[in-house]
């Protein structure tokens, strides 16, 4: 039991894909000289739709990989994606001095996007979207930022649910909205 037990994790492990975005090695100094502890943030994806950041501490660098990884594993959040490869809307997000601008983007366009960023989509299965980074460069609040404004990411069938109108109203009403918008 406790064998099959571990298969199952092992396979949950493996469709999972983590991208170690950034190591942070701090000193401590004391009476015989310096101690080294490191810092490590992972963030980790099914490319499906789920994705996750972590932080772990140690005083090896790869514990402290191992560490963030668990710790991203924990913090799943999903994400509904556009036809599997972009975003449904624009949307901001914060942490502290961080702030981004995620835009949905039309086939072909890539991740464009800086280092922290570029790992959470990847991570998350996006192939097309726009970002930007304003305000702080901290890969910790970039990333933080990334998450935030991921996690007000609706899909038309949230949005429908929530005013209690058919997704096909929805979608209809959109296209209405777009054929204007070419008129004009």
């Amino acid at each position: 039991m406790a064998r099959e037990r571990e298969r199952d994790r092992e396979d949950r492990d493996n469709e999972f894909v983590d991208k170690l975005v950034h190591i942070n090695r701090v000193a401590k100094v004391v009476k015989g000289g310096r101690r080294f502890g490191f810092a490590a943030l992972v963030v980790v994806g099914d490319q499906k739709g789920r994705v996750g950041y972590g932080h772990g501490k140690a005083r090896e660098v790869p514990e402290a990989i191992r560490k963030a990884t668990e710790a991203a594993k924990r913090g799943l959040i999903r994400v509904p994606l556009r036809e599997g490869r972009t975003l449904h809307h624009d949307v901001n997000g914060r942490h502290g001095a961080g702030r981004v601008i995620l835009r949905a983007a039309p086939a072909g366009t890539g991740i464009i996007a800086g280092g922290p960023m570029r790992a959470v989509f990847e991570t998350l299965g996006v192939h097309d979207v726009v970002a930007k980074s304003q305000g702080s460069s901290n890969p910790y609040n970039m990333v933080r930022a990334t998450f935030d404004a991921l996690a007000h990411e609706d899909s038309p069938r949230q949005v429908a649910a929530r005013r209690n109108i058919k997704v096909s109203t929805l979608q209809s009403r959109r296209q209405g909205v777009d054929a204007d918008a070419v008129d004009a």
